[in-house]
């Protein structure tokens, strides 16, 4: 089992949009899969309620106590959407069982002064201070073409954790979220363009996954 936790110290960064899109991946690949929501807004469940039982994806409430019993036998990867905003010393529970952290990050000044925050504070759990659970960073929501997205993929580039990828805008996410779905389980070409944006990501994780 592969658990992935994918956290911010600031909501509306996309997180459960990463989240769902994750699952989903996963779930196309024929990977058993569940999605852990500790979010009290339950985003990502609805998510899986929407999408049904036929999409792959295990909806558990991670707000309970003993969430990880909850998780489906056989369950091969597990995809954690933490509650918004919440900072490191109220993710523990997790941190202590994840295998990998995603961290969400707008390309605007206040959005990157508080991951900022969050990531000094991520570094000194012990886990992460000796190397044993890889942080990796998602640059969101990015405009290519404009100076703003330029500068923060410059900035990023030049932190500590590595930046697995770079996802660029589009009103594409939230209409899938709303139907259940994510970018894999389309095959338009507009589509796959956007599909390709994932690739590092999933790399990055097969690769954490492996214990590289």
């Amino acid at each position: 089992m592969f658990r992935i936790l994918v956290a911010s110290a600031k909501g509306g960064v996309g997180k459960t949009t990463i989240s769902t899109t994750l699952a989903g991946a996963f779930a196309t690949q024929g990977k058993a899969t569940a999605l852990v929501d500790a979010d009290p807004q339950a985003s990502s469940r609805h998510w899986c309620e929407r999408r049904g039982a036929a999409g792959g994806v295990a909806g558990v409430d991670g707000t309970r106590r003993k969430w990880a019993r909850r998780v489906p036998d056989g369950t091969q990867r597990v995809v954690i959407d933490a509650a918004a905003g919440a900072m490191p010393k109220d993710l523990e529970g997790f941190l202590e069982v994840a295998d990998a952290v995603l961290v969400p990050v707008l390309p605007t000044v206040m959005d990157m002064e508080a991951t900022v925050r969050f990531l000094n504070a991520l570094a000194e759990h012990p886990r992460v201070a000796r190397g044993a659970l890889p942080v990796g960073l998602v640059a969101n929501r990015l405009r290519p073409w404009t100076q703003a997205s330029q500068q923060a993929i410059a900035q990023l580039s030049q932190w500590p954790c590595e930046l697995v990828a770079q996802l660029r805008d589009t009103q594409a996410y939230a209409l899938m979220v709303g139907l259940g779905k994510c970018l894999f389980d389309y095959h338009s070409q507009n589509v796959r363009e956007h599909q390709q944006d994932w690739v590092p990501l999933l790399h990055w994780l097969e690769h954490a996954r492996r214990g590289g």
